[in-house]
């Protein structure tokens, strides 16, 4: 078993998925040994025109055990979405992924033909999604939201860079916070051959205030987590705030500086990411 593996759940903690193409059932377990909390089995990008039927047809004889799997169908209004929506009530699914998501009405449809019980993970991919966020991730069944970066900043003809997108991501963070959920997935680092850019790229998107991240390859899993992993300067400062709030009660000084409530919760949120 991974290091990394541990019991997952889509509405709290850290979410870090890898995609794998539902053509390529002779990587699903490999995915899941990854060492990502969770695999997504793509309908979607990963998966021609000409090739989509036959994926969906072979994946109730291909979804692998012995972990979480979401199932990223075919968005709204496409061809494929309802026969997407049909396969994946009949699968043993963690959750669904939808694409393109752009409206309240939109998610709870999709809920609905899913069923009771099923959750969301919508991808916002547009200004349209991102317009909506805020009523997207107050959906009941959503479990948290992801972000789309490449396709949003196409939609928008912005440069696919952090400067570009930090409005988008901020609002992301916002819109799953005022829902009371988690917070969201960040979108893929496009370089595979970079792993010190995904592990950057990872701890960009916790200082956002982002609980996940999406990858498109098995390298990536390990700097992903180290990414969201809390620094041992992080961890020692928390420690030290803690230690002084439990010695000295609501209100002491740690440094020099004042530590009260809002501290301490800081403090607790780092201990956390370190899966204490």
């Amino acid at each position: 078993m991974s290091e990394f593996a541990r019991p997952v759940s889509l509405r709290s903690g850290r979410l870090v998925a890898l995609f794998v193409p539902a053509t390529r059932p002779d990587r699903f377990a490999k995915a899941l040994a990854s060492g990502a909390d969770a695999i997504i089995i793509d309908l979607e990008d990963a998966v021609g025109h000409a090739e989509k039927d036959a994926a969906r047809d072979a994946l109730a004889a291909a979804i692998p055990a012995g972990g979480p799997v979401l199932l990223r169908i075919n968005a709204s209004g496409t061809p494929w979405h309802a026969e997407d929506l049909a396969v994946a009530r009949r699968l043993p699914l963690a959750g669904v992924m939808l694409p393109k998501a752009e409206s309240r009405d939109e998610v709870e449809q999709v809920a609905a033909r899913l069923g009771e019980g099923v959750a969301l993970i919508p991808l916002i991919e547009s200004a349209r999604g991102l317009a909506a966020a805020r009523s997207i991730a107050a959906v009941p069944c959503v479990a948290r939201l992801a972000f789309g970066s490449i396709d949003f900043a196409a939609d928008l003809g912005c440069a696919h860079t952090r400067e570009a997108l930090l409005s988008a991501r901020s609002e992301l963070v916002l819109a799953a916070r005022l829902a009371g959920g988690q917070g969201p997935m960040d979108g893929v680092t496009t370089r595979v051959d970079n792993p010190a850019l995904a592990q950057d790229d990872a701890a960009h998107a916790v200082a956002l205030g982002f609980a996940g991240k999406l990858c498109i390859h098995p390298g990536q899993i390990a700097p992903v987590m180290t990414g969201f992993a809390p620094t041992a300067e992080e961890v020692s400062w928390a420690e030290r705030i803690l230690a002084a709030l439990d010695a000295g009660g609501s209100v002491v000084t740690v440094d020099g500086a004042m530590v009260d409530a809002p501290v301490r919760l800081r403090a607790e949120r780092i201990l956390a990411r370190t899966g204490r």
